[in-house]
């Protein structure tokens, strides 16, 4: 019977590298690989290393193991390594033999740079830095990518405060996190969500919660906050007529001195919403009730929708003109769209409310699917290639370089990250590294010990929290 582990190492890559140990020249002792992300529109926040150490890599493989996966690579058409594998779990008592060097969680990087790099530490393994590439790869490409699509936004939305509000003081609250369901599993929410806490406070995904826990150190502290929050079911429950009863019992149920509500307003007619029912029949609620009413529209062309919703809120409540002579909506009433948010959407929102005279600290934003799920490797390119072999001895730079695609072009040598006279970091060959230079790569992973660990409050200050 074929195994149903999902946790065994051996069978977490692909199949094709199940035959690739007999694939290297006789005499081969020593492979190096590294990480990178080749091109894109974002500089490189990396992140999700430790996760997959400590999920992954600290568990030793088994005999079990072993016998598992050779029952299903040989049913499945391929050759085995088992001798290989026995070695590793008789030598190395099942842990790999492999130093994973990596730039520190959070640091940011332009593309184009190794951010890790992987060599074998036995001669006799020297087919394992290239097996491990899936794994490892998908668990650097995907959480670095979110990071990187967050911290981008976040630049975007940093910029527009210091331009239109009188502080940035509530920046790491303006990017909700809103991707739990339109995520592919709960490991990608685990990931992707944690990664966009690297750079934001807010977050629906209550398992990035326990992934920070789990991973980062976060036993004690709480790493992200939400409100109480309607959604279309609970407002539609009351029926058309029973409308404004429903968000008459969001301000009951929720409002108070210091805090804060989202109400869904779109379920019928969101200007009549504003217009009659929040600026209405509730208005003098929603301005006694001593917290913020933060409407939500959930439908429509998003910078459209949330200039007019401004607008017509500014009519209904008044606004106040801050100290860059944008206007303000009452500290009792903001906005938030979560609906089709973009690093290009959420840019031209900003663009169009500030064209329209508002501060954009009178508008969250929620992402979904388009921080979670609207990425993948090509993204921002990743690849992990292999730079260089030791054979009987001697080592020699190997990489790619086909014609047919100059922009796939890999890197040569054992790499080292620095930062040149100009303060600019630069990938350079291991071997041109002067005494006083300081290669950001670090030993992390050594022989099945993982050497440094990072608590999530570490990650977000290199991160520029």
């Amino acid at each position: 019977m074929y195994t149903s582990n999902l946790n065994n190492l051996i069978l977490n890559s692909d199949s094709y590298k199940t035959s690739h140990w007999v694939q290297y020249p006789k005499g081969s002792e020593y492979l190096s690989s590294y990480i990178e992300a080749r091109k894109g529109d974002y500089d490189v926040v990396f992140f999700g290393l430790q996760a997959f150490i400590k999920e992954y890599l600290s568990t030793p493989i088994t005999h079990q193991d072993i016998d598992e996966a050779e029952m299903v690579i040989q049913a499945h058409g391929l050759t085995f390594n088992r001798a290989g594998w026995e070695r590793l779990v008789d030598k190395h008592g099942g842990y790999m033999p492999l130093r994973i060097e990596a730039i520190p969680e959070g640091s940011i990087v332009p593309v184009s740079n190794v951010v890790c790099q992987v060599i074998n530490t036995d001669p006799e393994f020297y087919w394992l830095p290239s097996y491990i590439e899936t794994a490892l790869l998908r668990a650097i490409w995907y959480p670095s990518t979110v990071a990187s699509v967050s911290h981008y936004c976040k630049g975007i939305i940093r910029q527009a405060l210091e331009k239109s509000a009188d502080n940035t003081e509530s920046l790491t609250f303006l990017l909700h996190d809103f991707g739990s369901r339109g995520a592919s599993s709960q490991e990608s929410v685990a990931l992707g969500s944690l990664a966009h806490l690297v750079n934001f406070a807010g977050t629906d995904s209550m398992t990035a919660l326990v992934a920070a826990s789990r991973w980062y150190h976060m036993d004690k502290d709480m790493p992200a906050f939400s409100i109480p929050a309607a959604e279309h079911s609970t407002m539609t429950a009351w029926g058309r007529d029973g409308e404004t009863a429903a968000f008459a019992n969001m301000i009951a149920q929720f409002g108070g001195a210091g805090k804060s509500f989202s109400v869904v307003s779109d379920s019928y007619d969101l200007w009549n919403a504003i217009d009659n029912i929040w600026g209405g029949s509730l208005k003098d609620d929603v301005k006694n009730m001593g917290g913020t009413l933060v409407i939500r529209p959930d439908s429509g062309e998003p910078a459209k929708v949330v200039r007019e919703a401004l607008e017509r809120l500014a009519v209904k409540f008044g606004t106040t003109i801050n100290s860059k002579g944008y206007k303000v909506l009452p500290d009792y009433v903001r906005v938030i769209q979560g609906d089709g948010i973009s690093p290009q959407s959420l840019t031209k929102i900003i663009e169009v409310i500030m064209k329209a005279g508002f501060s954009a600290d009178n508008v969250t934003f929620g992402m979904g699917g388009g921080l979670l799920q609207q990425v993948n490797r090509d993204t921002m390119s990743w690849a992990m290639k292999a730079s260089a072999i030791s054979i009987d001895g001697t080592w020699t730079d190997i990489y790619k370089d086909p014609i047919t695609s100059r922009s796939k072009r890999s890197k040569k040598g054992r790499l080292a990250l620095v930062k040149n006279s100009n303060g600019q970091l630069k990938t350079i060959k291991a071997e041109d590294l002067s005494a006083d230079a300081d290669n950001l790569l670090r030993d992390i992973y050594v022989d099945g010990k993982l050497l440094i660990e990072d608590n999530l409050t570490t990650i977000r200050e290199r991160a520029g929290w």
